[in-house]
C-alpha cells in the first residue's frame, strides 16, 4: 500500500507536470529530472547505501503525505479552521506517523497549516490581507523571475519545458477543465522560476506557489481564455530572449489578476 501512496505524488497531474516536485517545499527538481525518473547503476557502500535508501523512501513518504493533505486543504475537503489529527492523516494516508508529522512541519511552512499545544495542527485562515500581500510578493518575483528566464534563453541555458506546459494550458483551457486549468497555470509559473537557474529565487517561490495555487481555487472570475493568452504572449517573449518584455508582461499580468480576485474574495475571506 505504501507504494500507492508514494504514486499518488503528482499522479493526477502527471499528464501535465509533476506539480509535487515543483510546487512543494524544497523547489523543483534540477533540470532534467522530475518525480519519475530512476538512476541506473550498481549500489554503491553497502550499508550506508541501505540507510541512504530507508532515509529517501522516509523523505518520499513525507512529500507524498504532504502532497495530499496540500491538495485536500487546496480542494476545501479540510477547510479552514479544521483539526489536521496525525491519528486520522495516519489511517486515511495508510502510513505511520512519523511522515505524517514531518509533513504538517512542512505545511506549516508553507502557510497552510498553524499548530498550538493545545489543539495541534489546524488549517490556516486565509484572508484578504493575505491575497493582497501574495500579489505584492507577485509582482516583485515573478517580473524578476521572467526577466531572468528569458536571459537563460538568450545564453542558451534553457529547455522546451515551458512551451509543453503552454501547450498543456491550451488543451485544459479548451476542455473547460477547472482543476487542470488551475493545476497547469501554476506549473507554468513554476516552470518561468525553474529556468532561471536562480536556486534562491527557486526556494523563495516554492511556498508562494503553494499559496497562488490556493487563491486560484477560490477564484473563478477571470476568463481562462484571457490567462492563457496572457502566458501564451509572455511565453513568446521569454523565448524571444526579450528580459525587458518579459518583465513588462509578466508585471501586467498580476496587475490583471489582482482587482477580480481581491473583488471576488471580498465576500468569502475575512478582512485580516
Amino acid at each position: 500500500m505504501r507504494s500507492g501512496i508514494i504514486a499518488h505524488c503528482g499522479t493526477r497531474t502527471r499528464r501535465l507536470i509533476s506539480l509535487d516536485c515543483e510546487l512543494g517545499a524544497v523547489g523543483p527538481p534540477p533540470a532534467g529530472r522530475g518525480c519519475d525518473d530512476r538512476t541506473d547503476g550498481p549500489p554503491i557502500g553497502g550499508r550506508a547505501m541501505v540507510s541512504d535508501v530507508s532515509g529517501l523512501a522516509a523523505a518520499s513518504m513525507a512529500q507524498a503525505a504532504a502532497h495530499a493533505v496540500r491538495e485536500g486543504i487546496i480542494e476545501g475537503r479540510y477547510p479552514p479552521g479544521s483539526r489536521l489529527r496525525e491519528r486520522d492523516l495516519s489511517e486515511s494516508l495508510q502510513m505511520s506517523r512519523i511522515p505524517i508529522r514531518e509533513a504538517l512541519r512542512q505545511l506549516e511552512v508553507e502557510g497552510f497549516v498553524v499548530t498550538s499545544p493545545n489543539r495541534g495542527a489546524v488549517v490556516s485562515q486565509l484572508t484578504l490581507a493575505d491575497v493582497a500581500e501574495l500579489f505584492d510578493l507577485r509582482l516583485s518575483l515573478e517580473v524578476l523571475a521572467a526577466r531572468q528566464a528569458a536571459l537563460a534563453v538568450a545564453q542558451g541555458r534553457a529547455g522546451e519545458r515551458l512551451r509543453e506546459i503552454t501547450a498543456a494550458a491550451l488543451h485544459a483551457t479548451r476542455s473547460a477543465d477547472p482543476v487542470a486549468i488551475r493545476q497547469v497555470n501554476t506549473a507554468f509559473h513554476a516552470e518561468i522560476v525553474a529556468m532561471t537557474g536562480n536556486t534562491l529565487l527557486v526556494s523563495t517561490m516554492a511556498p508562494i506557489l503553494g499559496r497562488i495555487r490556493w487563491v486560484f481555487a477560490l477564484t473563478a472570475d477571470r476568463d481562462p481564455e484571457v490567462e492563457y493568452g496572457e502566458h501564451r504572449t509572455l511565453c513568446d517573449a521569454i523565448y524571444d530572449g526579450n528580459s525587458l518584455l518579459a518583465g513588462a508582461l509578466a508585471l501586467a499580468h498580476v496587475e490583471h489578476g489582482r482587482a477580480p480576485s481581491l473583488t471576488g474574495l471580498a465576500n468569502v475571506l475575512p478582512p485580516s
